[in-house]
C-alpha cells in the first residue's frame, strides 16, 4: 500500500470579493480512516470540500488524492471518488434503481449490484418508486447508496445525517463504518459534533479559513488541558459530599446531577478526591471518569460565538 496520504490538502487559499475564505490550509487524511471535518459558519468548510472536488479553483496550493495532483489528473481521480454533497437533489421523473443506474454508467460500473446498494440502506422496497415521491431523508439515503457505487477509494461526505430521524442516521453511520471497514477512506463534515465524536478516528477544526487543529478528541482534549469529570455515586447525602471535597487540590468544581456527585478536576485530583471521601467516612458506590468531548474542544477552540456548521 503506497504511503502516501488518501487526501492531502496543501497552503490551499481562495479569495472572494477580498475576503480569504480559504487562508493557507494544510491537512492530511490517512489511508483508512475516518476524518471529521468541522468548524463554525464562514469558517471555509464548504469551499474547501468545492475544491477538493474540483468544483471549484483555488488562488494558491494544491490537493493530493492518493498522492496524485487533482489539477493534473482529475478525471482518473474522480472515478476513484464517492461524494454526497449537503444538498442533493436527483431527477424526480426517475425511480430509484434507475438513478443508480445513471450513477453507475456515469462511474463505469454497469456490472454493480445496485439492488444491494438499496438494500443497505433500507430503500429495496422503494426501488420501482420515482424519486419525486420521496420524502427529504429517503433522498438522503439514496444519496448514500451512489456515493457507493464503484468500491470507491474515498468518500467525501458533507452533513451525511441532514434531515435523518434517528432511526435513519443510524442506518448512515452503519453504511459509512461498513465502507471504512472495506478499505475505503471517509472524509465528512457535520454539525452534529456527537456523531462527528461517534465516528471519526481523527477530526481537523477550520476557522476564518485556517485549519485551527487536527488529531484525535483526546489528544486534543488533552492538548488544551480540559478538565476530565468525576462522576460518583456515594451512599451519604450529594451536601456532605460536596463540601468534603469542594477544597481538594486540583478540583475546579463540584455539582450534583441527579443522584450523582460531579467533580471538575485535574487527572491526578482523582485519587485525592477519593481518598478524601473514604477519610470523612463517606462511600462510593461506584465512580467513573467522563473524559473531555468534542464539543468542549471545539467551544474551547473557537468559542461559542457562532453555531457549528
Amino acid at each position: 500500500m503506497s504511503a502516501d496520504p488518501a487526501l492531502s490538502v496543501d497552503h490551499l487559499a481562495k479569495t472572494f470579493d477580498g475576503l480569504r475564505a480559504v487562508d493557507d490550509l494544510c491537512l492530511s487524511v490517512r489511508r483508512g480512516e475516518i476524518y471529521g471535518f468541522l468548524g463554525p459558519n464562514g469558517a471555509g468548510k464548504t469551499t474547501t470540500i468545492k475544491i477538493i472536488l474540483g468544483l471549484m479553483f483555488q488562488d494558491a496550493g494544491a490537493v493530493r488524492i492518493g498522492g496524485r495532483d487533482l489539477a493534473k489528473d482529475p478525471h482518473e481521480i474522480k472515478r476513484r471518488i464517492g461524494f454526497l454533497p449537503e444538498h442533493i437533489a436527483f431527477y424526480n421523473n426517475l425511480t430509484a434503481l434507475e438513478t443508480l443506474q445513471f450513477y453507475a454508467e456515469l462511474k463505469g460500473a454497469v456490472d454493480e449490484p445496485l439492488l444491494d446498494h438499496l438494500e443497505a440502506v433500507g430503500l429495496r422496497p422503494f426501488a420501482d418508486e420515482k424519486v419525486g415521491t420521496f420524502s427529504k431523508g429517503m433522498v438522503q439515503l439514496l444519496g448514500i447508496a451512489q456515493t457507493l457505487i464503484g468500491d470507491p477509494e474515498l468518500l467525501i461526505l458533507d452533513e451525511p445525517t441532514t434531515g435523518l430521524d434517528p432511526n435513519w442516521a443510524r442506518t448512515v453511520k452503519d453504511r459509512i463504518q461498513a465502507a471504512n471497514e472495506r478499505g475505503a477512506t471517509v472524509f465528512f463534515s457535520s454539525h452534529i459534533l456527537g456523531q462527528v465524536q461517534e465516528l471519526a478516528d481523527r477530526v481537523g477544526i477550520v476557522d476564518r479559513g485556517k485549519l485551527i487543529a487536527e488529531d484525535t478528541v483526546e489528544n486534543l482534549g488533552r492538548r488544551l488541558d480540559l478538565k476530565p469529570r468525576l462522576r460518583l455515586t456515594v451512599e451519604e447525602s450529594l451536601g456532605a459530599a460536596t463540601r468534603a471535597v469542594s477544597n481538594v487540590e486540583g478540583v475546579v468544581s463540584v455539582e450534583s446531577s441527579g443522584a450523582e456527585l460531579v467533580v471538575l478536576c485535574d487527572r491526578a485530583a482523582k485519587a485525592r478526591v477519593l481518598g478524601r471521601l473514604e477519610a470523612m467516612g463517606i462511600s462510593v458506590r461506584d465512580f467513573r471518569t467522563e473524559e473531555p468531548g468534542l464539543e468542549e474542544v471545539f467551544i474551547k477552540l473557537t468559542g461559542a460565538r457562532r453555531s457549528v456548521r
